[in-house]
C-alpha cells in the first residue's frame, strides 16, 4: 500500500487513495457507496485525509445530494479517531445526503454510531447486510421529493449585491471581499459569491493578493465543504496570496484546521491593519522574488 508522511514524520496509509478506491457512485440509483471494509483508521489525521478526499470526488461527481451507503465489514476506528470520524461525516451527511444507511458493522463501532445517534438526534440505520441496507434506502427515497434529485434552490444572496462587495485596488494588486454580516446558507449562496468571484477576477487577466473581511459572516455547516472547495480553486488560479480578518473563533478555527490539513498559511487576523501589513510584508517578499 501507498505511504505517506505527516508533519510529525509518522507514516500512514495515503488515505486519498484509499478513498478513489472504496467509493463509487450509482447514478441510476442515485446511492454513493463507501466500501471502509477492512480499513483502519489509527490516527485523526487519516479520517481527515479520507474525508477531505471524499469531498472532493462528491463535488466531482455531478450530483449534489446522494443516499450513502456505508460498508463497515472489519472496519477498526481507534477511539482518538472517533470524534474527527463523527465531525466530519455529520458535515458530510448535513451537506451531501439524502439518507445514511450502514451495515455490516463490528459490535464495538456498532455501539459507538448508536451511542452518537442518540446524543446527536439522528438515525442510525445500522443493518446487519448489503441487502437489508438497500431495502432502506429504497424505502428512504420514498419520502424525497423527485424534485430534489434533479434541482436545488436558488441563492439567497444576488449576483448585484456580490458585485457590491467586490473591489480592486491596482497599486497595491489587493483585490478586497467584503463578507460582513452575509450568511453563506449553503451551496447556493457560495456558488454565487464565487462564481462573481471568477467572473470579475477573469476579466483583470492577472493575480491579486487577496483581502478578505469576515466581520460577523456566518458560515453553515452546509457551506462549509463548497466554501472550502471553491476557495481553494480560486486561490490556486487567481491569488498572490490570501489573508482573513474580523473572522468569528469557528470560522478561524476551521480555517486553521484546514490549513493544517491542505499546507497553506491561514493567515488569519483580527483588524484590517493587521492584514494589511501582512500583505504588504508578502508583495515585498514577492518583489525581492521578482528581482
Amino acid at each position: 500500500m501507498t505511504m505517506q508522511l505527516l508533519q510529525n514524520h509518522e507514516p500512514i496509509l495515503d488515505m486519498r487513495a484509499e478513498a478513489d478506491a472504496r467509493i463509487r457512485f450509482d447514478a441510476e440509483a442515485v446511492i454513493m457507496e463507501a466500501d471502509f471494509s477492512d480499513l483502519a483508521f489509527d490516527a485523526p489525521a487519516q479520517v481527515e485525509l479520507f474525508y477531505d478526499r471524499l469531498e472532493e470526488l462528491i463535488a466531482a461527481s455531478g450530483r449534489q445530494k446522494w443516499f450513502f451507503l456505508v460498508n463497515y465489514h472489519n472496519c477498526r476506528i481507534q477511539q482518538p479517531c472517533w470524534l474527527a470520524h463523527s465531525m466530519r461525516g455529520k458535515r458530510l451527511n448535513v451537506t451531501h445526503s439524502l439518507g445514511s444507511v450502514r451495515f455490516d458493522a463490528s459490535e464495538e463501532t456498532t455501539r459507538e454510531i448508536r451511542a452518537r445517534a442518540n446524543t446527536e438526534a439522528f438515525d442510525a440505520n445500522l443493518f446487519d447486510n448489503r441487502e437489508d441496507a438497500l431495502a432502506r434506502i429504497e424505502v428512504l427515497k420514498q419520502a424525497v421529493p423527485a424534485w430534489i434529485l434533479r434541482t436545488r434552490r436558488p441563492s439567497r444572496i444576488a449576483k448585484a449585491e456580490v458585485d457590491g462587495r467586490i473591489s480592486f485596488h491596482p497599486h497595491e494588486r489587493i483585490m478586497e471581499v467584503d463578507f460582513t454580516g452575509l450568511d453563506l446558507d449553503g451551496a447556493p449562496e457560495v456558488d454565487m459569491i464565487y462564481d462573481t468571484l471568477e467572473e470579475r477576477l477573469e476579466q483583470t487577466g492577472r493575480k491579486w493578493f487577496f483581502l478578505v473581511d469576515y466581520t460577523d459572516c456566518r458560515i453553515d455547516l452546509r457551506a462549509w465543504i463548497p466554501h472550502s472547495q471553491r476557495g481553494k480553486r480560486l486561490n490556486e488560479h487567481w491569488a498572490l496570496g490570501a489573508v482573513r480578518y474580523g473572522t468569528s473563533p469557528e470560522i478561524a478555527a476551521e480555517i486553521r484546521k484546514q490549513a493544517a490539513r491542505k499546507d497553506f498559511v491561514p493567515n488569519v487576523f483580527s483588524t484590517r491593519a493587521e492584514a494589511l501589513e501582512r500583505i504588504a510584508a508578502m508583495r515585498g517578499a514577492l518583489s525581492a522574488d521578482e528581482t
